[in-house]
């Protein structure tokens, strides 16, 4: 009897102990935010970080409340009722959708990310807008530059580096151009111009976790412009594979995978997206690498069918370097008369079976006094001295802009900085392409004749463009007057007071385009595009539709792309 009471006493006095015990971890508190998965490298295993079952039995015998409890598993060992019902409902955890084990290098599935989000400090003018640069050894960028002979097999590129990538200043003895910030500047040369407006960033940072961006300053134009017409496959993807390789082992990399990283590549998307193994194929394949497809990549030309591909402006020749010298040209071109109802600068290409360059330059021909025609044949060094072209656009109403060996042309910013009203031929030649530069109402700035029916001879340039009235030519022209700041490149030297310039808008793209990632990512949203998004992407981004457009049969997708 006595033995019973002992032991009856015995299980009163641990039970109460252990009561004691979990009340005490029940007010310690407990965190409950779980990571379900992870984004990975291309060459990575995936695996999700869930909680380990395996050890939950010996967590517990160690008096131990895990943190992470899986919905499936029993709840044996809890004491049930009252407040510990509440307990329950936050320990236990919702149950998880499956997860691909192995997913693409795009697909980020997460619950929470906390450590996503940027330090923001309200008394901080740069909070939100820091941005780290990577220091890449110098064979990705300067480099390149110390040889220079070779970037060009038809000409000497070392002046056009010079002055920091604006190239030898531009002397107009017919006064052409103004006094002041005017160089002779090669349209190849926009990422050393952007890596050099970069380095003046007021807003960099050496402290990658306060970044809300991260630039890569690659020279990858130049890099692949040394090997694309002779040159293997292997030496084309050399450097940029390279690059890959040593970003993605360093931290910054890991943080969002590549999302928010970013660089400028200065020839067209096409010169980066070969997807074959053929050395007689076309480009390098720097923009195709899984890792790649993470960062967001600003060219010349993008692809109307890649979410992640952004264009920014040609580089003209105008780099002001203060406000009062792009008000004073603004002016100038503002009130210049202008004799010529259009005008186009090019050559015909034969060897192209869509191209409508020959008819366009037959219907200039017949035009005869309302169209200049100036003809940049080989033979010709006309189109080689940027006076020409400035005066002719600075007498001309309309500039006709129409595909040449790809959908764009630095002629198109050539003739809005001369305040003429671009013509243009293909809606992938500026509407699809510059949506962070140009007005997303194209009528306002521009005019648009189906190239198809210019081809099929249904289009007549000279009515057309006659029949807009003088009162809308007047709004128009002013609306690419106004465009102007924005699409020109201002001296790396100096910086402008007021005024934005096309490296201003294109880092505030950028960074709104990053921000808006992180917070998908932090939302737990899976970014992956799937391949009929990815063929609507220009509609999306246009339109805010992927449905049926009247613009569909200008894209019709083709995979491969090969200028020779």
């Amino acid at each position: 009897m006595v033995g019973t009471r002992i032991r009856f006493w015995y299980f009163i006095l641990v039970s109460f102990v252990v009561w004691i015990f979990l009340l005490a971890i029940y007010f310690s508190g407990h965190d409950g935010d779980v990571v379900i998965s992870k984004p990975i490298n291309s060459d990575e295993k995936f695996a999700a970080e869930i909680p380990n079952t395996s050890g939950m039995e010996e967590t517990e015998h160690r008096g131990e409340i895990p943190k992470l409890y899986p919905a499936n598993a029993t709840i044996d060992n809890f004491f049930i009722g009252g407040e510990w019902d509440k307990y329950l409902q936050q320990v236990v955890l919702p149950k998880t959708e499956s997860v691909d084990p192995n997913p693409k290098i795009d697909q980020v599935v997460v619950e929470k990310h906390p450590e996503l989000e940027i330090p923001l400090d309200p008394g901080d003018s740069c909070s939100g807008k820091y941005i780290y640069v990577h220091d890449l050894p110098t064979h990705f960028n300067s480099d390149i530059l110390k040889h220079c002979r070779s970037l060009s097999k038809w000409m000497d590129m070392c002046p056009f580096i010079s002055n920091m990538g604006l190239g030898p200043q531009l002397q107009s003895s017919d006064k052409v151009v103004s006094n002041e910030g005017w160089y002779e500047t090669n349209q190849f040369v926009v990422e050393v111009l952007f890596h050099n407006r970069m380095k003046q960033y007021k807003c960099l940072t050496n402290d990658s976790s306060k970044a809300a961006a991260v630039f890569v300053p690659y020279y990858g134009g130049l890099d692949v412009v040394r090997y694309l017409w002779d040159s293997k496959r292997m030496m084309r993807d050399h450097y940029s594979m390279a690059l890959i390789q040593w970003i993605r082992e360093k931290p910054e990399w890991k943080r969002m995978w590549g999302r928010d990283h970013f660089m400028v590549a200065g020839r067209i998307s096409w010169d980066f997206r070969r997807l074959t193994e053929k050395d007689d194929h076309w480009g390098n394949k720097l923009m195709v690498l899984p890792e790649s497809k993470n960062m967001t990549m600003l060219t010349i030309e993008s692809s109307p069918w890649n979410e992640n591909d952004f264009a920014i402006p040609y580089p003209t020749d105008f780099h002001p370097s203060s406000d009062a010298q792009v008000f004073e040209w603004q002016h100038r071109m503002r009130k210049i008369r202008r004799r010529t109802l259009f005008s186009f600068a090019g050559a015909p290409r034969p060897n192209l079976k869509n191209s409508i360059r020959s008819e366009i330059i037959q219907q200039c021909k017949s035009a005869r006094r309302k169209c200049q025609l100036l003809g940049c044949h080989p033979s010709s060094k006309k189109c080689d001295d940027p006076s020409n072209l400035l005066k002719m656009f600075q007498s001309s109403i309309f500039c006709l802009q129409p595909p040449g060996d790809s959908y764009t042309r630095r002629s198109t910013f050539d003739s809005i900085l001369a305040g003429c009203i671009p013509v243009f031929f293909h809606p992938g030649s500026a509407y699809v392409q510059y949506l962070w530069h140009f007005p997303k109402d194209f009528t306002k700035y521009s005019v648009f004749i189906p190239g198809d029916e210019v081809k099929e001879g249904k289009a007549n340039i000279t009515r057309i463009l006659s029949r807009i009235s003088r009162r809308r030519v007047v709004a128009m022209r002013e609306q690419v007057v106004r465009l102007i700041p924005g699409i020109v490149y201002a001296d790396p030297r100096s910086s402008l007071e007021t005024l934005e310039d096309a490296f201003d808008i294109t880092v505030d793209g950028v960074l709104e385009r990053i921000d808006g990632i992180r917070k998908e990512m932090i939302q737990g949203k899976n970014l992956t595009v799937s391949e009929e998004e990815e063929e609507s992407n220009w509609k999306k981004t246009m339109f805010g539709t992927i449905g049926p457009h009247p613009w569909d049969h200008f894209f019709i997708r083709e995979r491969e792309w090969n200028p020779q």
